[in-house]
């Protein structure tokens, strides 16, 4: 458990019974989990344990044909992405999906649009509210480089920028629409020790000093026990564990089907 001054707050996310099917194929099975306000809650698991379809039932990307999905006390048969953007649920990738051309600054900027009210004609001729509002939008997003400390890249087409950079600039994107939960999906795959160190920085600063509230995937065990108020194990689609890291990582079913004697 993470030893801070944060005040871990009431159930945000409450997860059902959720069953999700590709055909014969059973991706996610019955699981029930929740997400309190102002925690990092970590979902871990082997490969195809169902990890990132249930980040895409949370978001709207799937509709699970079992259970339900509360979100701030609404319960939802079916959301698409964007209207789970506008509620409050940010996401980044496994894979990297950034504008490669785009510089950094234009990047984090796109994560603004739902913010703009301006019409498209006042955006057209950059005159007035749309002037008004863009420059309060690159202020907002100035400040989120400063934070992440890509100052130096702020101009540089992301794609010419190393992959660990490349993620901290989709972390970037989705903190610029101001998620009330943030999905992080693998955020420091492929990332060598240093850049993982980084990251790690930047997600607790983003829990304890924005208030977000965090939903990560990742494999790297020793980055989930260390940065985690509560760990989600799954297998094979169904839930096999979930509580502290303490607890999981005790739970002689986790080590049989994920981490091993050597654990």
């Amino acid at each position: 458990m993470l030893e801070d001054n944060r005040k871990i707050g009431d159930t945000l996310l409450d997860v059902k019974g959720i069953s999700l099917s590709f055909g014969a194929v059973k991706a996610i099975v019955d699981v029930s989990f929740d997400i309190l306000e102002g925690e990092v809650r970590a979902i871990i698991g082997p490969n195809g344990a169902g990890k990132t379809s249930m980040l895409n039932c949370i978001n709207g990307f799937y509709h699970p044909q079992q259970g339900t999905i509360t979100y701030k006390g609404t319960t939802r048969s079916q959301m698409k992405p964007y209207e789970a953007a506008a509620q409050g649920i940010g996401r980044t990738f496994q894979n990297v999906a950034l504008f490669k051309g785009m510089s950094t600054l234009d990047n984090i900027m796109t994560g603004r649009n739902l913010k703009m009210k301006s019409g498209i004609i006042s955006a057209m001729i950059w005159r007035g509210r749309a002037e008004r509002e863009e420059l309060e939008h690159r202020r907002y997003v100035e400040d989120i480089i400063d934070f992440l400390e890509i100052e130096a890249i702020r101009k540089t087409p992301v794609g010419r920028l190393p992959y660990g950079l490349q993620k901290r600039v989709e972390l970037g994107r989705a903190l610029a629409a101001e998620p009330d939960l943030l999905l992080l999906d693998e955020p420091m795959a492929g990332m060598n020790l240093e850049e993982k160190e980084d990251m790690c920085r930047f997600i607790l600063d983003v829990n304890q000093e924005f208030g977000t509230t965090i939903c990560l995937i990742e494999h790297d065990m020793g980055v989930v026990m260390d940065i985690s108020d509560r760990v989600l194990v799954l297998d094979y689609g169904g839930k096999i564990a979930d509580g502290t890291p303490d607890a999981v990582r005790a739970d002689q079913n986790v080590i049989d089907a994920y981490l091993g004697g050597g654990h």
